[in-house]
C-alpha cells in the first residue's frame, strides 16, 4: 500500500514516502496485479532481452538449446544405454516440454526479489509480479520450444493425437497455477532465508525430476511396482507434475497399445497408460484445485513477509 505524506500550508511538496502494508488482502492484492498488468508484460520482455543479451545468435538459442539437448538424451538412451523405445525423443520431449516450463520459472523466481533489490526498495508495485514475470517469461519459452517439437515430430513423420489436442491446455492451465504458486511461496521466503535457493536448485534442478516419468514408462516401470505389489500407487500422484507430464505424454507421443522394442527377442509390452482422456481431465482438475489452493496460500506468506522485504535487502 503506498501513502503519501501531506503537502504543509506553504505550498511545498514534502518528499513522498511509501510503505508497503503487509495486511493487505489477498483479492486486493489480486486486483492490483491486474492494474499492474503492463508492467508485468515489460518485465517479461526485460527478462527475455537480458538472457540473451550481447549473444549472436539471440533468441535463435530458444531453439538450439531444446534441440541440443534432446539429440544428447537421445543419443543416451537410444544409443548407449539403450532402452529400446520407440520414437524415445518424442516421449523424452513430450515430458520436457510440461518439465521445463516448471523448472526454469521456478529457478529464475526463487532468487528474483534478492537479485532486484534496488528495484523493491526503491520503487512502489506489487512485488508478486516479480515471481510472475519469471513463470511468464518461462511461457515464452515453452512457445518456442513447442515449435522445435512440430519440427521434430513432422522429420520424423510422427502423428499425435490430433483429437485430443484440448488435453494440452487442459493441463497447461494447472502448471501456470502451480508455477505461479511455487514462484510467488519460494521467492518471499528466499529473502530471508537465503539457503532456499540453492535447496531449490538440487531439488528441482534434479531430485523432483526422476519423481516425474519423463526418462521412464509410468506403465512399464512405476505401475507394477507400486499397485500390484505395493498398492501405493496414490503416493506417485501427490506430485503435482506427474498428471501434467503425463497428459503431455499422452498427446503428443500417443502410443497406448502394445509396442515393440527396437532391440529385438523382446516382448511387446504397454509403455502409456490406456486410459481415456477424462481420466486425464480429472488428475488435471484434481491438480488444477491443488495448486489454486496452493496459490492462495502462496499468497497470504507473501503478504506477509513482503512488508519487511527493504529491511532484509
Amino acid at each position: 500500500m503506498a501513502l503519501e505524506a501531506a503537502a504543509p500550508s506553504g505550498g511545498v511538496r514534502v518528499k513522498t514516502t511509501r510503505v508497503v502494508s503487509s495486511h493487505v488482502s489477498v483479492p486486493k492484492r489480486v486486483v492490483e496485479i491486474w492494474l499492474s498488468r503492463q508492467l508485468l508484460v515489460n518485465l517479461i520482455r526485460t527478462e527475455i532481452r537480458v538472457k540473451y543479451k550481447n549473444s549472436f545468435l539471440g533468441l535463435v538459442w530458444s531453439f538450439l538449446a531444446p534441440a541440443m539437448t534432446l539429440t544428447v538424451f537421445a543419443l543416451v538412451f537410444g544409443v548407449a544405454l539403450k532402452n529400446g523405445y520407440p520414437d524415445f525423443v518424442i516421449l523424452l520431449f513430450s515430458g520436457l516440454l510440461a518439465w521445463n516450463l516448471f523448472q526454469t520459472a521456478i529457478l529464475a523466481a526463487t532468487g528474483v526479489i534478492v537479485n532486484n533489490a534496488g528495484l523493491v526498495k526503491k520503487v512502489s508495485f506489487p512485488r508478486e509480479i516479480l515471481a510472475l514475470a519469471s513463470v511468464g517469461s518461462a511461457s515464452v519459452f515453452f512457445f518456442f520450444q513447442s515449435c522445435v517439437m512440430v519440427i521434430f515430430l513432422a522429420v520424423l513423420h510422427i502423428r499425435p493425437a490430433f483429437s485430443l489436442l484440448w488435453l494440452i491446455p487442459v493441463a497447461f492451465v494447472p502448471l501456470i497455477v502451480f508455477c505461479s504458486a511455487m514462484a510467488i511461496f519460494l521467492a518471499a521466503v528466499n529473502v530471508y532465508l537465503r539457503d532456499v535457493q540453492h535447496l531449490v536448485e538440487v531439488v528441482v534442478g534434479s531430485a523432483w525430476f526422476w519423481a516425474c516419468p519423463i526418462v521412464y514408462s509410468f506403465q512399464k516401470i512405476v505401475y507394477p511396482k507400486l499397485n500390484n505389489h505395493y498398492h501405493i500407487l496414490w503416493i506417485y500422484f501427490l506430485n503435482p507434475m506427474t498428471p501434467i507430464v503425463m497428459t503431455f505424454e499422452r498427446v503428443l507421443y500417443a502410443k497406448t497399445g502394445l509396442i515393440a522394442l527396437t532391440i529385438p527377442g523382446h516382448p511387446k509390452f504397454q509403455l502409456l497408460p490406456g486410459w481415456g482422456p477424462m481420466t486425464y481431465v480429472e488428475l488435471d482438475a484434481m491438480v488444477l484445485g491443488i495448486s489454486l489452493l496452493l496459490l492462495y496460500g502462496a499468497m497470504v506468506v507473501f503478504g506477509r513477509l513482503a512488508g519487511n522485504f527493504a529491511e532484509e535487502l
